[in-house]
């Protein structure tokens, strides 16, 4: 029995979910990949799946066996790689996974930038509020906002996120500049709606040092970060939004910075990976390339 063989072709239909999806991306028949994965388990003496006529699951054993495998395959893959395709570092995809607004917002102009470094090395987004998995969506870099992650990767610490308020000239020009935060709710107010659960997030605040949550009254709320920059930005109303989200506006004179002691830190942003040795080296080109541009323009 070829060990690697079995090995990877199991593999391959844990990723798939099916027989029949691993067999397409293997370029064989659906009996050739339950044969392999048959002398794999008939080699160990366990069962790896269970299988039913519409379900496919993980045994305890085939999960420990998929645990533990699949990183050593992937190093190898990518040792293989490299040796084979040390010239082409420099090209390629990263897969990079991060939230909507994040990607749109903070990642967007540095992709932009990076690419006038590294014209050869292309980006797969996957934008997705919900935390990812890199493994099972074989993706190199992943960004996410709030608390660290966890479950045994590499997590560096970008920096806090910042909720400031702001308020477009034509705004304030209109309506005028609160003073306080008791001004500040008689005001037309944006909120923002969160997309997983529909509820209209509270303002998180900070008053005489300690962090509050305020009920603000929302003449207009979005479940995009990106609408309600907009929003502000027309005049719409004020709005509570993240610094990083509002640089190029701020510096264009289009928003407003207002009552910055009610500023309030959001947790932290953060880039995390997978824990390996070896890495192909234009991710690690970006890795370096990202803790170095907000080095210099923290978010």
């Amino acid at each position: 029995m070829d060990k690697a063989r079995v090995v990877t072709i199991f593999l391959g239909v844990v990723r798939a979910g099916s027989f029949s999806r691993a067999a397409v991306e293997a370029g064989m028949t659906p009996q050739a990949v339950s044969k392999a994965v048959g002398q794999l388990e008939e080699h160990l003496g366990v069962r790896l799946f269970h299988r039913t006529t519409r379900k496919l699951s993980l045994t305890e054993e085939g999960a420990r066996l998929s645990e533990l495998a699949d990183p050593g395959l992937r190093l190898l893959d990518e040792a293989l790689d490299q040796v084979q395709n040390s010239r082409r570092d420099a090209e390629g995809v990263i897969r990079v996974s991060a939230p909507t607004s994040v990607g749109n917002l903070l990642l967007m102009p540095l992709i932009q930038k990076f690419q006038e470094q590294y014209p050869n090395i292309h980006f797969d987004f996957l934008l997705d509020d919900r935390f990812t998995d890199l493994v099972a969506e074989r993706v190199d870099v992943g960004f996410r906002t709030g608390k660290e992650p966890q479950r045994n990767l590499v997590a560096r610490r970008l920096g806090d996120i910042v909720l400031q308020i702001y308020a477009a000239p034509s705004y304030l020009e209109k309506y005028g500049k609160p003073k306080n935060l008791a001004e500040l709710r008689k005001h037309r107010c944006t909120g923002f709606r969160h997309p997983n659960n529909g509820r209209l997030s509270p303002w998180m605040l900070t008053v005489d040092g300690t962090t509050v949550f305020q009920e603000m009254p929302a003449v207009v709320s979005f479940n995009t970060m990106e609408s309600e920059v907009a929003a502000v930005q027309a005049g719409v109303g004020i709005g509570q939004l993240v610094v990083y989200s509002t640089r190029e506006q701020v510096a264009a004179g289009k928003l407003v910075p207002i009552l910055p002691r009610l500023n309030s830190v959001y947790g932290g942003m953060y880039m995390y990976y997978p824990q390996r040795t070896q890495m192909p080296l234009r991710v690690r080109h970006f890795i370096d390339f990202i803790i170095e541009e907000l080095r210099k323009a923290p978010i």
